[in-house]
């Protein structure tokens, strides 16, 4: 491609709204334009690389046994009032209504969409395993899209769904594209961990998040610094022992605490740890009041708490809602004298609290000497706070650590989530009706390419793996007036891509420190600059990953460019 005659933008200074490395400098190498918060144009630069994606996808998905097809973005709301999803999903499900009143959404993910298909398509147990998957676009209302394409309302997704008739079939499957998606995001160039993951809206369990390891993710993986553990700080269990004080229980007293309402605040004012503190939060669990008890040095994860109770919402109850269900504010919230149509359940560390410290339901009164079980009843102890590092870890090797992921795939075990919510069944051996049993596998392609963008760069722009560059070789003549200049570069143009290299061909009128940034911006792994040598058959050979710089004889260039490109 002749770059006079392409689209590529290139921009000198930084986007003032870009705040990372792969969103700053996918605008400034010209690969994307933003139309609108969190929604993007991919340019020709962007168009190519997201091609090479899609490619390795299609190779490894295939590979695996999968067949592509291609589903409606906009989905008839009764699909997911089947699902149950229309009114659990949130307000990220884009939804609309046509001229006739019918509601829609836009396509957020596909799982009704295909259940649907498959449920009119297959009847038999004989056409069972079967797995499809398509790469389209999807839409999500995001509230707060940021970093570029990494969190986008606009974004290029590859989503694959498979069909069984027991959960072995659904385990072999599930594994051969956890193996897939291994490969898929080893070829893109990618520093990942698999990890187990938390399946959220889209339901079911047993399931894994690809992680791309990045200081810009917005998930923190817990890992094990001896063994290959790894899981979403969501999902990791805590394995914790602990001791009670050896102190005798003292009377519980009630005490002012005037304007102290956080854990810190309450703890300096009495002089007393954190860890002796018993943090109260109200939630609101579907549709039942739940008060939840952690350590004061501890954090509720709402995620143990929404499996806990195998509940499809979860959330903090507003301020109000506390006010009128307890009586007193958020600061001041205890498990002492709480209603009865409001349940205490605890973490397993608040068990071993001697003589602590809890809200006393009362505004700025707390109860000082407080012993669980003497004090207050729970209905239940669990697991129900963040892991920490410098936990033990849960497989029993080593302790936890924190890293921040970018999640570029996630593969889930649905089971009968959608197939019996939607009457999608068949007649298995002995002609007997039964739910298939699903899986689901997404992988964010265009996110993906963000990933790569943010673990590929240098100072002086990206640097793209072999794989995925837009092009392979910049052919750059230093001054395309001088005629053996032009000659040579015209000549190596020709030869190069009937030998089935990519080439982009640096032919504008431009200063050669121009063109040398732009390349560098552009990070094409190789660039052959034609200069002064050029009436010799020389040309200048360098490396984007290494900055290596050879000079090369035309005759001896193909030699160099195998040895470099394989």
């Amino acid at each position: 491609m002749r770059q006079s005659m392409t689209l590529i933008p290139t921009l000198r200074e930084v986007p003032a709204d870009a705040e990372i490395k792969s969103h700053q400098l996918l605008l400034r190498a010209g690969f994307i334009r933003q139309n609108s918060s969190g929604v993007y144009s991919f340019l020709p630069l962007g168009k190519k690389v997201l091609q090479k994606i899609e490619a390795i996808v299609r190779e490894e998905m295939d590979e695996a046994g999968a067949v592509e097809l291609l589903m409606p973005a906009l989905q008839q709301a009764e699909f997911w009032q089947e699902s149950g999803r229309w009114y659990t999903y949130g307000p990220e499900l884009m939804r609309l209504r046509d001229r006739n009143e019918r509601e829609f959404a836009l396509g957020a993910t596909h799982e009704e969409v295909i259940t649907s298909l498959i449920r009119d398509e297959v009847k038999s147990y004989k056409r069972l395993p079967l797995t499809l998957y398509q790469i389209q676009t999807k839409f999500r209302d995001e509230k707060r899209p940021r970093f570029g394409l990494l969190r986008g309302r606009e974004f290029i997704m590859k989503d694959a769904y498979s069909f069984h008739s027991n959960q072995e079939s659904l385990d072999e499957v599930y594994q051969q594209l956890f193996t897939a998606y291994s490969n898929i995001f080893r070829r893109c160039g990618l520093d990942f961990r698999a990890v187990i993951a938390d399946s959220g809206a889209m339901g079911g369990k047993d399931t894994h998040e690809f992680m791309v390891l990045s200081d810009v993710g917005e998930d923190t993986i817990a890992y094990s610094d001896t063994s290959d553990y790894a899981a979403n700080i969501e999902m990791a269990p805590v394995n914790a022992t602990y001791e009670k004080k050896q102190e005798a229980e003292r009377e519980l007293e009630k005490v002012q605490t005037a304007g102290q309402k956080t854990i810190d605040e309450v703890s300096s004012f009495l002089n007393v740890e954190a860890a002796d503190c018993i943090k109260s939060l109200l939630f609101k669990v579907d549709e039942k009041y739940v008060l939840v008890l952690v350590r004061g040095d501890h954090e509720v994860n709402d995620i143990k708490l929404k499996n806990l109770y195998g509940a499809a919402v979860v959330e903090l109850a507003e301020a109000a809602e506390t006010k009128e269900v307890l009586q007193c504010s958020v600061g001041s919230l205890g498990p002492i004298g709480t209603p009865e149509n409001v349940e205490i359940v605890a973490d397993h560390a608040v068990k071993y609290i001697v003589n602590g410290i809890a809200g006393a339901n009362e505004e700025d009164y707390h109860y000082v000497n407080v012993n669980p079980e003497r004090d207050f009843q729970v209905s239940q102890f669990a697991d129900l706070r963040f892991i920490l590092e410098g936990d033990a870890s849960p497989d029993g090797q080593g302790h936890i650590r924190f890293a921040k992921g970018i999640e570029v795939g996630h593969v889930f075990k649905l089971g009968t989530r959608y197939s019996e919510a939607m009457n999608a069944v068949y007649l298995d051996e002995n002609g007997r009706t039964q739910p298939m049993i699903m899986g689901c596998y997404g992988i964010g392609v265009s996110r993906t390419l963000a990933a790569v963008a943010e673990q590929f760069n240098d100072e002086k722009g990206l640097v793209w793996p072999a794989d995925l560059a837009p092009y392979q070789i910049h052919l750059i003549p230093v001054n395309v007036k001088d005629e053996e200049q032009s000659a040579l570069a015209e000549k190596l143009y020709s030869g190069l891509r009937q030998q089935g290299y990519e080439v982009l061909l640096d032919d504008r009128q431009e200063r050669p420190g121009v063109k040398f940034a732009d390349s560098d911006l552009i990070g094409i792994p190789v660039r052959i600059t034609v200069g002064k040598k050029a009436g010799e058959g020389i040309v200048e050979l360098k490396l984007r990953t290494t900055g290596e710089v050879l000079e090369v004889k035309e005759d001896s260039l193909p030699e160099q460019l195998r040895s470099i490109f394989s």
